[in-house]
């Protein structure tokens, strides 16, 4: 119990961390718009890392690959985590640094999002909707497939991508409206929350106490209040000008 109990510490402070550097970012990108986007960067990254710890003392308690949120987490972790590809760079880095914006001007992109219910996240970080492809889609001729998973396993991300956090859907309003898969750009913070909810729900029920202020305070919220809708899809579109 001490060695989940120390996980969900882990994860709940790095996710009060990201919410610091977070809020941290309007006062600091008009001073050093590199740091700026930097350190969110890596405060989001320590958080898939935080998650992923708590997956590996905890996966007797969870079977984390049958649910769509948390084996979407670990696998964007692991792609991060090794970067042996050129995928799953955020927003933030792709428009902002180097002033990448310049070369998509007059091209407009679909940003998606999905309600929180219960105290609704006014947090996004986006990933491009075609690098998920990129990674586990045999069809895509992607030189950057995930090898460590194997063909099974890939599909059946997939499948959960596609199905249960209605990517085909998404896709299918992205190709109506003409927009390019890489022009697609998807917030990962509710999949997050959703994930984390159901860790820290699983963790509750097998009575794992939680210890520390970080983790305390995520407790109620993370397993009682929050709860993520992925049918209900936000789109917004962003003209580059």
């Amino acid at each position: 119990m001490e060695i989940l109990q120390q996980a969900a510490r882990k994860l709940a402070n790095s996710m009060r961390i990201y919410t610091e550097t977070h809020i941290d970012f309007q006062r600091l990108v008009h001073i050093d718009k590199e740091e700026a986007i930097d350190n969110l960067d890596r405060a989001f990254e320590s958080k898939l890392e935080a998650f992923h710890s708590l997956y590996d003392v905890s996966k007797e308690h969870l079977d984390y690959f049958a649910n769509a949120d948390t084996a979407t987490l670990i696998m964007i972790r692991n792609a991060i985590h090794h970067r042996d590809h050129l995928l799953f760079k955020g927003w933030n880095q792709e428009m902002a640094l180097d002033e990448g914006f310049k070369r998509y001007m007059g091209a407009e992109f679909l940003l998606v999002d999905y309600p929180t219910l219960g105290s609704p996240s006014k947090m996004r970080y986006f990933y491009k909707l075609e690098d998920f492809y990129l990674r586990i889609d045999e069809t895509m001729g992607s030189p950057y497939l995930e090898k460590k998973m194997g063909p099974v396993n890939r599909r059946k991300l997939l499948n959960q991508l596609n199905i249960d956090l209605f990517f085909s859907e998404i896709r299918k309003r992205a190709e109506s409206g003409r927009y390019p898969l890489k022009q697609v750009y998807v917030n990962v913070i509710p999949i997050f929350i959703s994930a984390t909810c159901r860790s820290f729900s699983a963790l509750k029920g097998v009575g794992v106490n939680f210890w520390g202020f970080d983790a305390k305070a995520y407790e109620i919220p993370f397993t009682n209040e929050l709860e993520v809708d992925f049918s209900k899809i936000i789109y917004s579109p962003l003209r580059i000008t």
